[in-house]
């Protein structure tokens, strides 16, 4: 009866091994699986960022043209104003 007893003994730790193998597999899968969520969202936010940047620089050089065409009006209304003056004396 003894031998009986270690065979049981022996195939409960093969079981219980192979518990812990399907745990561990288990256990990692939902690791793997979580670095990949994370891995994915990490991406997005770059590209967002990237986006952003593009975006920005767009908008400065809008602004820079815009400059420009307020400087070229206040240079032209200053020529108007001039001449608006010499118009008058005569």
């Amino acid at each position: 009866a003894g031998s009986g007893r270690g065979k049981m003994a022996a195939g409960g730790a093969a079981d219980a091994q192979a518990r812990f193998g399907h745990s561990v597999k288990g256990l990692l899968t939902e690791k793997v699986t979580s670095c990949g969520t994370d891995v994915i969202a990490l991406t997005k936010q770059v590209l967002k960022g990237s986006r952003s940047a593009e975006l920005l620089g767009q908008a400065a050089r809008n602004m820079v043209m815009q400059e420009d065409a307020i400087l070229h009006s206040e240079d032209s209304l200053r020529k108007m104003a001039i001449i608006t003056t010499h118009l008058q004396y005569q």
